[in-house]
C-alpha cells in the first residue's frame, strides 16, 4: 500500500513518488491538499504556478486522468508524461485561457528550444494525479518539458465540439529519475534559490547540460493476470464492449480492426496485408516494424492473430500455440483480443521466451482513449466509418 501523508502534515512533507497526500474534509476548496503542500500555487485548476506564468518559480500540473476528450497519460515504462493544455472549449484563442496554462506551456517550451542556455528560467514541474477518494492526490514525479530526441514535444491540435473548432496544446514532459523531492528544496525555490544544494542531481544535470534522465519503471511481473488485462469498470469497459459487440458476429471484420489497433499503438508498425477469410495460414495479418534511423531503417516482420472474444472467454493455450507455430524465422507475433490471455498460456509464453506481444482488452481501451476515441459514441462513429459492418459469414 502506498504511503499516506495526512492533511494536517502536508506543510512539512517531502514529495515521494506515488505517495498519497490526503485532502481535507470540510467540503469546500480549503480541502485541496496542493495549496497546503506547495504554498503559493493556489487551490484550484490543472495548471498552478508559483509566481505567475511569466516569471514562474515552480509549476504544478494536476490531472484526473479520466478526461476522455483530453487523455493525459503517464507512460511509467518510458517516464514520459503527456499533458493537454487548458483551452478545452470553443470560442477562445489558443492562449486565451483564465489560468494562462497554455501561455505557461508556450513560454516554457519556447525557452527550451530557443534559449537552451537559459533552462534555469524554466520552472520545475511537479506532476500530481487524482487519488482514490475525496480530494486526495498522488505525487507522480518531478518533470521537465520535452523528451530526448522528440521534436514534436509541444503541438497545437485541432478539435471540434458541436460543429465549432478550436485548438489546444498537447505537451510532452520527461519525469526525472528521482524518488523524492525534499521540502528543503521546495522552500528554497520559494525563496528564489532553485540551485540550492538540496536540488535533485538529475534536475541540475538537465538545467546545466540538457540531459534527460527519465524515471523508467520496468514491470515486476513476467505476465499479467486476467484482472490486469481486462478494462476497469465504467468508461474503459464500455469502449471495449463497443468493439466486441460490433464484431461479435463478424470475426473476420475484427481482423481488420485488430490490425488498425496495432498500428495505432505504435507508429512504427505497418500492416502489409490482412489475410483472406479462409486459407490464411494461421496468420490473420502480416506486417513489419521499423527500427533504426529514418534514413536507413531495418524492418522486422510479424504475424498478427485477432480474437474477438467475450470478456469472460479468455484466449487459451491452443489459440496461442496456433500463432506461435506459424511464426517464421526472425518473426515476432502480435495477439489482439477483446478479452484476455489465460493464465497458463501467458505463463508458458513468457517462460518459453516466445516473441509475442499481447494486446488485451485493457490495452485496446488505452489505445482508443489516447487517440481521442474516449467515449462510446466516438468509438461507434469510428467503427462505422472505418469498418462498414457485414456480419454475414
Amino acid at each position: 500500500m502506498a504511503k499516506i501523508f495526512p492533511f494536517t502534515n502536508l506543510a512539512g512533507s517531502d514529495l515521494v513518488i506515488d505517495a498519497i497526500y490526503e485532502g481535507g474534509t470540510k467540503g469546500n476548496t480549503s480541502d485541496d491538499p496542493l495549496g497546503r503542500l506547495i504554498p503559493g500555487v493556489g487551490n484550484q485548476g490543472g495548471f498552478r504556478s508559483m509566481g505567475g506564468w511569466k516569471e514562474s518559480k515552480l509549476a504544478v500540473l494536476y490531472s484526473s486522468l479520466d478526461d476522455a476528450d483530453w487523455p493525459d497519460f503517464i507512460d511509467v515504462h518510458s517516464g514520459i508524461f503527456t499533458y493537454f493544455g487548458d483551452n478545452k472549449k470553443p470560442g477562445f484563442e489558443l492562449h486565451d485561457t483564465p489560468r494562462n496554462g497554455n501561455n505557461l506551456l508556450r513560454s516554457s517550451f519556447a525557452m527550451l528550444h530557443e534559449m537552451p542556455n537559459q533552462r534555469i528560467r524554466i520552472p520545475p514541474f511537479l506532476i500530481f494525479t487524482k487519488g482514490d477518494k475525496g480530494r486526495d492526490v498522488v505525487f507522480r514525479g518531478l518533470a521537465v518539458p520535452g523528451t530526448a530526441g522528440d521534436p514534436d514535444d509541444l503541438v497545437a491540435i485541432w478539435r471540434s465540439s458541436k460543429g465549432q473548432r478550436f485548438q489546444n496544446y498537447r505537451a510532452k514532459f520527461t519525469i526525472l529519475d528521482t524518488g523524492t523531492v525534499s521540502r528543503v528544496w521546495l522552500d528554497a525555490i520559494r525563496a528564489g534559490d532553485p540551485t540550492h544544494p538540496s536540488a535533485p542531481a538529475v534536475w541540475l544535470k538537465w538545467v546545466n547540460g540538457g540531459a534527460y534522465s527519465p524515471l523508467v519503471a520496468s514491470p515486476t511481473i513476467e505476465y499479467r493476470t486476467r484482472e490486469q488485462q481486462l478494462p476497469e469498470e465504467g468508461r474503459d469497459e464500455a469502449l471495449v464492449r463497443c468493439v466486441y459487440d460490433y464484431f461479435r458476429n463478424n470475426p473476420h471484420g475484427f481482423e481488420h480492426c485488430a490490425a488498425r489497433l496495432a498500428s495505432m499503438l505504435d507508429s512504427n508498425i505497418t500492416i502489409e496485408t490482412v489475410t483472406r477469410k479462409s486459407a490464411d495460414g494461421g496468420r490473420d495479418a502480416i506486417g513489419s516494424y521499423r527500427v533504426g534511423p529514418i534514413s536507413d531503417p531495418i524492418l522486422l516482420d510479424f504475424a498478427l492473430e485477432a480474437k474477438c472474444y467475450a470478456p469472460d472467454n479468455g484466449v487459451g493455450v491452443k489459440e496461442l500455440s496456433r500463432l506461435i507455430s506459424r511464426l517464421r524465422h526472425r518473426e515476432f507475433g502480435i495477439l489482439v483480443t477483446t478479452s484476455f490471455l489465460g493464465h497458463q498460456a501467458y505463463q508458458e509464453l513468457r517462460h518459453d521466451g516466445h516473441p509475442v506481444i499481447v494486446i488485451a482488452a485493457t490495452d485496446i481501451a488505452s489505445i482508443l482513449v489516447k487517440t481521442g476515441l474516449g467515449t462510446p459514441d466516438a468509438v461507434q462513429q469510428w467503427l462505422g466509418a472505418s469498418f462498414p459492418n457485414d456480419p454475414k459469414p
